[in-house]
């Protein structure tokens, strides 16, 4: 019976810690202090930009991105109490979406592998272990998006956060992923801006 309950506690342990690291992927997020933004007690946001318009029929991910982008970002300002009115706004939100590359460390930094030779207690490096080194130490390919606050009556900044998102890859394109990556890496990226109060 014991025996029983610890197996099926483990089993949940290790499913929910799974689902974490999934969820937690691959996103990184760099954002402010909200100390500026949560003094100004903001109620009512609009967008600095116009969504963007696909005019010439281009095949570039960022016409399909960008209302992608847009919605994750309105919902979680809904989720925090902020309403979109661009008559009563008092902030202004844009973002900016950037494919990009990040250069990795070389192996030596990525791992504990070393040109140099020296002695490293307990560890026994094979194969394996050095191919690891290098790939995980070379160029990623990244999409990053950076999401800026404006106060509007100083139109001054007054909150920032850059998203990063290595990209597994970037030749094809699923929308419903890729709204679901957005969407979860937008709720991480607004994740410490305060609630309207």
């Amino acid at each position: 019976m014991v025996s029983s309950f610890i197996h099926r506690a483990t089993c949940a342990a290790v499913l929910s810690l799974g689902a974490l690291l999934a969820a937690c992927s691959g996103v990184e997020s760099r954002p402010d202090a909200t100390d500026t933004f949560a003094a100004a007690n903001y109620q009512y946001y609009t967008w600095l930009t116009k969504p963007l318009v696909n005019s010439a029929n281009s095949q570039d991910a960022v016409y399909a991105i960008d209302p992608l982008v847009r919605r994750a970002i309105d919902r979680e300002l809904r989720s925090k109490g902020y309403q979109l009115n661009s008559e009563k706004a008092q902030f202004s939100v844009d973002y900016r979406y950037a494919q990009g590359t990040r250069v990795g460390e070389v192996g030596g930094g990525a791992s504990n592998l070393s040109t140099y030779p020296g002695v490293v207690p307990n560890r026994n490096m094979d194969g394996a272990s050095v191919d690891n080194a290098h790939a995980l130490g070379g160029v990623k390919v990244t999409n990053n998006i950076g999401i800026q606050i404006n106060d509007i009556a100083s139109n001054k900044e007054v909150w920032r956060v850059v998203i990063t998102k290595i990209v597994e890859n970037v030749n094809s394109f699923d929308s419903a992923k890729a709204e679901n990556n957005i969407t979860r890496a937008v709720k991480e990226g607004l994740r410490t801006l305060p609630s309207a109060s």
